[in-house]
């Protein structure tokens, strides 16, 4: 077979297989990005995919998951993920209206429009920015330490985030000497403690007396479910049909913003755009639609710009996205690497063209776009039920769980397991308690096997 053409079918191959998880995980209410997206990537990139096809399993997935994310958040008033938790106000507002099918439908109309707006312009500003590419590699032990701190002022945490920076660097570095002494050098599995930080930290929460008081709960949780109402014919409805002009606009116009800025956080983004919208729209029905279109959209366009811009410019994971979510598209050692003390970078920034970026992001939202949307826009109602009567949480959870435990054997046998374990409790409490997220983490990370030895090094 044609190289190109092989190429071709396991991007297209990957791709339909991310879309398909990621649509089904995205029903899933409280699955967190980076817990959920992240691991799946890393280990798509350990099992050997060729780059394209770890690319779209990624890309795909993540537009899939945005999608689906509001089925929970617009049905059931309780966010799909983390990304969706801005959107809960207009969400809730009208399911009181008695017209959440309307929410979730704007919702998703915007998230596939402004998907398909955000790949061609993430690729134009990483062309762009890409000449300082070499200068900001040279720099990159000084750059993740500025960016770790802009990115830790601008979290939910903000001055405490910052300051938690330094105690959660220390903790990598004394792990990191701990190991050493071994023989173990393990990068991986601090990823996974950091990634599935709050989930450790609600386990051995459980296991304690007070707090599984704390965390139980008098009733079991109901839900209600407004009729299903379809409006089209057909199996695949027209989004910009779906979406008035007015919202149509301010959609594109937020995406495209939005696909400019690679630093700031998603949710910060998605707050500040969806304010601007409201502010620029009087009619309160149509303040409520307009927004919660915009909202998604940028949801779409941050998580899209934040992976491709960094990823293609710099090859180095210098945005809250490329540090999480994406980072095993930057660093999944043995098959991709940042070693800033030669300046080699071998990862998907050195194995893949601006024309394959651009060509196979725009295939893997079109692949999500037919998974993820007609399923989302037909039978949001079933799977919304189902979900809610049928899927356990717990197995979801518990697969999770056997995934990182298997990767971290196989990184470091004990020594990983233990390393997951004590940054996934150091961290997920740090996160529960001052909203130290898992950007900020992956920040503190890198400056950890990065700035630190630069700054050792001066003195």
């Amino acid at each position: 077979m044609d190289p190109l053409l092989h190429q071709l079918v396991i991007a297209l191959s990957m791709g339909l297989l991310g879309a398909i998880v990621f649509a089904g995980i995205g029903l899933i209410s409280g699955t967190d990005e980076t817990t959920t997206i992240a691991p799946l990537t890393l280990l798509v990139a350990l099992l050997g995919v060729p780059p394209a096809g770890v690319f779209t399993f990624f890309m795909s997935g993540a537009v899939a998951k945005h999608m689906t994310h509001a089925i929970p958040t617009a049905l059931l008033g309780i966010p799909g993920d983390t990304m969706a938790a801005p959107l809960l106000q207009q969400a809730t507002m009208l399911r009181a209206l008695g017209v959440p099918h309307i929410a979730l439908r704007k919702m998703i109309s915007g998230g596939i429009i402004a998907a398909f707006v955000a790949v061609p312009l993430a690729v134009l500003f990483a062309v762009l920015l890409a000449p300082f590419g070499s200068a900001i590699s040279k720099a990159a032990p000084w750059v993740f330490l500025v960016a770790a701190v802009v990115i830790a002022y601008f979290s939910a945490g903000r001055w405490a985030s910052v300051l938690l920076l330094l105690p959660f660097v220390l903790l990598i570095v004394g792990l990191q000497g701990l190991t050493g002494k071994y023989g173990v050098k393990l990068s991986v599995s601090y990823f996974l403690g950091i990634a599935i930080g709050p989930l450790v930290a609600d386990l051995f929460s459980i296991l304690s007396p007070a707090e599984r008081n704390r965390m139980r709960r008098p009733h079991v949780s109901t839900f209600s479910l407004a009729p299903d109402l379809k409006a089209w014919r057909g199996y695949f409805p027209n989004p910009f049909r779906v979406l008035d002009r007015q919202q149509t606009a301010w959609t594109m116009a937020t995406a495209a913003v939005s696909s400019a800025t690679f630093v700031f956080s998603p949710v910060a983004m998605t707050v500040v755009m969806g304010e601007l919208v409201g502010t620029r729209v009087k009619h309160a029905y149509q303040r409520l639609t307009t927004v919660i279109a915009a909202r998604n959209g940028v949801t779409e366009a941050t998580y899209i710009a934040e992976a491709l811009i960094p990823l293609i410019a710099f090859g180095l994971p210098l945005s809250p996205v490329a540090a999480g979510p994406a980072a095993p598209l930057f660093n999944a050692p043995p098959r991709f690497s940042v070693d800033t003390a030669t300046g080699h970078i071998n990862n998907l920034h050195t194995l893949m063209s601006v024309h394959e970026f651009l060509g196979y992001g725009l295939l893997s939202v079109l692949l999500a776009a037919l998974i993820a949307y007609p399923l989302a826009m037909n039978y949001a109602h079933r799977a919304a039920s189902f979900v809610a009567r049928r899927l356990s949480h717990e197995a979801i959870i518990a697969t999770f769980s056997g995934l990182i435990v298997v990767i971290s054997f196989w990184e470091g046998q004990l020594l990983g397991l233990a390393v997951i374990l004590t940054v996934g409790l150091f961290g997920g409490l740090l996160s529960r308690l001052f909203a130290f997220n898992a950007g900020v983490q992956f920040m503190g990370y890198y400056v950890a096997v990065l700035s630190v030895p630069a700054i050792a090094r001066l003195f």
